[in-house]
């Protein structure tokens, strides 16, 4: 079997078993299991941007979580001095598109090297947390909506069918949304990347002087995939702030920063449905962790085993010591070493046959 098919089987199975966790869930699976799937496949989606800047880019940001909170916090505060959600779903992602685009103009086009561009997005995300976390007041608002500082913006209203306030989506419909927002997310990158515009950034990812030589300008694809990727985070932030009715300044903190970043190591950087799987997978991970915390007095080893930060942090070191490309680029390996090998032992086996 060709490389091409291979391709097109996986992507006919990412779809059926989209497809299939879409329809089924909600028909077979308890509210609050369905309320878990939809902040799974929320930060699926978030997990994406970064799969884009970082794994097909080369763009290391350390800020994708300031994105993710702009989106959130623009949807909540436009929402409440709007009350109809079809144009505070566009403000969420185009505001963060735009901050992405002129933080990106300033670092691609001064010529700021990948170290540095994780610094920088670093301190933005923190000089963004520290900003929301300091307008507790009364006086910090933007008409109708209050920031709330550390308190956060709680009750943020949810979303409607377009241009109709009065039919507002529920529990079930944001699952189906955050779903189906994820395949769209995922097949619209897998053809984004197999057009010229995804080949070129590869290109430019993987020897940015040999493009530049040959004619490509590198700061401007690279400005156009960061773009593209605060404005799938600032979605994601939007849907967010929907599934919990609720937005507080540790959207933008160090620990989800973090997070993002580990989902793609864990996943495989150079893939997208990786970043999916080790998304959705330390997701589930860290809510099992938490849901077996021990009540009470209890062992040394149960305190250790219930303990999700650090069973997190030993995962993690495990996959760069001994995964380092990732879980999903690893067991493509290991599934091509077998067909290499089976198809050796038939050419040894045909090879008597043909002496004969």
């Amino acid at each position: 079997m060709s490389a091409r098919h291979l391709n097109l089987l996986g992507l006919a199975l990412v779809g059926i078993i989209g497809l299939a966790v879409m329809w089924l869930t909600p028909r077979f699976a308890e509210l609050d299991t369905v309320l878990d799937l939809t902040v799974y496949m929320i930060m699926a989606i978030l997990a994406l941007s970064l799969a884009l800047i970082w794994g097909y880019g080369g763009i290391l940001c350390f800020g994708q979580s300031a994105f993710f909170g702009l989106g959130a916090y623009t949807y909540a505060i436009a929402m409440f001095n709007m009350g109809e959600s079809t144009v505070p779903l566009l403000l969420a992602i185009v505001l963060p598109a735009a901050f992405a685009a002129l933080l990106g103009y300033f670092m691609f086009y001064g010529r700021i090297s990948d170290v540095y561009l994780g610094v920088i997005t670093l301190t933005v995300t923190l000089i963004l947390f520290n900003s929301v976390n300091s307008t507790a007041g009364p006086e910090f608002h933007i008409g109708a909506a209050r920031l709330g500082g550390f308190n956060g913006i709680p009750g943020i209203p949810p979303l409607n069918w377009p241009f109709n306030k009065t039919a507002p989506i529920d529990l079930e419909g944001m699952f189906y949304l955050s779903t189906g927002a994820l395949l769209l997310t995922y097949f619209g990158l897998r053809l984004l990347l197999a057009s010229q515009f995804g080949r070129i950034i590869v290109g430019i990812r993987e020897n940015e002087r040999r493009a530049e030589l040959l004619g490509y300008d590198p700061r401007a694809y690279k400005l156009a995939t960061f773009t593209i990727g605060g404005a799938l985070a600032g979605f994601a932030g939007c849907l967010f702030a929907n599934w919990g009715n609720f937005v507080s300044p540790t959207i933008f903190g160090l620990a989800q920063s973090a997070q993002i970043i580990i989902w793609v190591i864990v996943g495989g950087r150079g893939t997208l449905i990786g970043p999916v799987i080790g998304c959705i997978g330390i997701q589930w991970l860290s809510a099992a962790l938490g849901a077996n915390q021990p009540s009470g007095s209890s062992d040394f080893w149960s305190k250790i085993f219930a303990n999700a930060p650090l069973i997190l942090g030993v995962i993690l070191i495990a996959f760069v010591l001994l995964v380092p490309k990732g879980l999903v680029p690893t067991l493509g390996d290991l599934g091509q070493m077998l067909l290499n090998g089976r198809r050796e032992r038939k050419q040894r086996g045909l090879a008597p046959q043909q002496a004969e």
